[in-house]
């Protein structure tokens, strides 16, 4: 199987539109992928938090038209980041009231719109993200013809019950766009290589590079192995990083080194 992590540089020079249109040429350049993967909040910038109200769509709006359409175009699987969601409101109110949100979209390669997955760790404990959006609340996974994907977006890597969950629904590739700051770019590996190890499962984790909104990016998008093993590395600048890599691995993976079939606590564990 072959993915394609296209770790998009955010200049803030770009118009989103300009952007949009430059990713789905980029996305159209992995015919021949199985599956490609953006970063997340790559139309505004992850830390541009000023541009998420006003840059704001709905699931259908601009970025879902221009994805769908590069997806089908490409013939790929392609899991197109995540973008400031505006839902519509619960009481039926004008547009543009309802909440925030930060969500992931899936698309199959006919263009279809698969999956939309709403972040559910936001960060910044008390501003940006976690006070400017809602919490999403369902996991979400996707079945592709080789692999079951599971969703996950940047600070959720540093949940590791999350992705137990996610491997406990029939994840095996464990998917994470991020917009992760240089600063903490160690984690960003390190939590990776763990979130492998300790599901057995390939990681593909997909950052971006350039500078949002004052913050450097980490850019280093990463593809790991159930083993932990680094398969391919970004550096830092905007790059399609694409590797090979066999599903079954996963499974042989579980069957050699059992360890999943030994857990206790968050199963049957009696309680005192």
């Amino acid at each position: 199987m072959r993915a394609s992590l296209i770790q998009i540089a955010v200049d803030e020079g770009e118009s989103v539109e300009s952007r949009r249109r430059r990713v789905a040429a980029l996305v159209r350049e992995q015919a021949g992928a199985d599956l490609v993967v953006l970063p997340e909040l790559w139309t505004t910038g992850a830390f541009a938090y000023e541009g998420f109200g006003t840059e704001a769509e709905p699931l259908d709006g601009p970025t879902h038209e221009a994805m769908a359409k590069a997806a089908s175009d490409a013939g790929v699987w392609l899991h197109a980041g995540s973008i400031p969601e505006r839902a519509p409101s619960e009481g039926g109110s004008a547009a543009g009231e309802g909440p925030l949100y930060n969500t992931s979209l899936v698309f199959s390669p006919s263009g279809d719109l698969v999956a939309a997955y709403r972040k559910i760790h936001r960060f910044g404990f008390d501003k940006g993200e976690a006070v400017l959006m809602g919490a999403g609340r369902e996991l979400v996974t996707v079945r592709l013809p080789e692999t079951t994907l599971g969703v996950a977006t940047c600070y959720d890597l540093r949940f590791p019950e999350l992705f137990r969950g996610l491997v406990d629904a029939g994840a095996q590739t464990l998917v994470v766009p991020a917009g992760w700051p240089e600063r903490r770019r160690g984690h960003w590996t390190l939590l990776a290589q763990a979130r492998a190890v300790e599901n057995q499962a390939f990681v593909l984790a997909c950052g971006t590079a350039g500078t949002h909104a004052g913050v450097p990016q980490a850019g280093h998008s990463i593809v790991v192995d159930p083993w932990g093993e680094i398969l391919a590395e970004a550096g830092a600048g905007e790059e399609v990083l694409s590797v090979e890599f066999d599903p079954a691995k996963v499974g042989a993976t579980r069957e050699q080194f059992p360890a999943l079939k030994d857990r206790v606590l968050g199963l049957d564990a009696p309680r005192r």
